[in-house]
């Protein structure tokens, strides 16, 4: 069994319009989850999942280092370990990302993917790195230059700018498909505005934006509208519930605590 962070992610990554400036979340956010898995029928928290901004400023600029973070619990590591990281460094005002990494530590498993971005030109630098199969080898590297889309983001950043973006002004139905570079190629999803729905979550009662994802192609999430997110209808668009169905079972995502946030 892979638990991956990317396979929740997935499932809190949208678009509407790529027109609207940050006015969401800042440094300082920090956003915590429990991932539960369905294990023999039951549901069973297995993992936590952190995601934090924070400010790091360079010689030339101020950008967001979007972290995101996932961690077995203790009584769940000699099952399946997992330490996985994924982070963004992003323009804080449009969440154009400058580099990313995604560092995959699963069960033996040992995967490092890197990119830095060159939107003048339209390319990304990638590095990506694995353990070889015969460990005494070390590792080895794959550097390659993947040309994108204007509107490529990588799964990070795309999932902090959803929470930009004005989903008000969507009407019930509305659906579109957005871009995300993972692996060193472009992935189409598509997401539907399904209703407004109030649940309860730890943080209280929410009126929440519920949506439907799916990816165009890929055989990844399974079921017709059994990928679903809820996002606060708020001014933060805090993702606080998921429900995924995938290739290898299901399972959830609800928010434990939120601290930080900007309104």
């Amino acid at each position: 069994m892979k638990f991956k962070l990317t396979l929740l992610l997935t499932l809190i990554t949208l678009t509407f319009s790529f027109g609207q400036d940050n006015r969401a979340f800042s440094a300082g956010e920090k956003l915590t989850f429990s991932a539960a898995y369905n294990m023999s029928g039951i549901l069973t928290d297995i993992a936590e999942v952190k995601m934090v901004a924070s400010q790091m400023k360079t010689s030339s600029s101020t950008l967001l280092h979007l972290k995101c973070t996932a961690t077995t619990y203790s009584n769940f590591d000699n099952f399946f370990k997992i330490r996985d990281l994924y982070e963004s460094y992003v323009n804080p005002r449009t969440i154009t990302p400058y580099l990313y990494n995604r560092e995959i530590n699963e069960g033996g498993y040992y995967k490092y993917v890197k990119y830095k971005y060159n939107y003048k030109s339209n390319l990304v630098e990638s590095l990506i790195r694995k353990k070889s199969k015969n460990f005494e080898s070390g590792f080895w590297d794959k550097k390659e230059k993947v040309k994108i889309s204007g509107g490529t983001r990588d799964i990070v950043a795309t999932i902090y700018k959803i929470r930009t973006l004005d989903i008000k002004k969507a009407p019930v139905g509305a659906s579109d498909t957005f871009t995300v570079l993972f692996d060193n190629k472009e992935h189409k999803f598509r997401f539907k505005l399904l209703a407004k729905e109030t649940i309860n979550t730890a943080l209280g009662k929410k009126l929440c934006y519920k949506l439907a994802i799916s990816a165009a192609g890929s055989n990844v999430l399974k079921g017709s509208n059994a990928n679903i997110l809820w996002l606060t209808a708020d001014e933060n668009k805090v993702p606080v519930y998921a429900k995924f169905k995938i290739a290898v079972g299901s399972g959830e995502l609800k928010i434990k605590s939120a601290t930080g946030l900007k309104n």
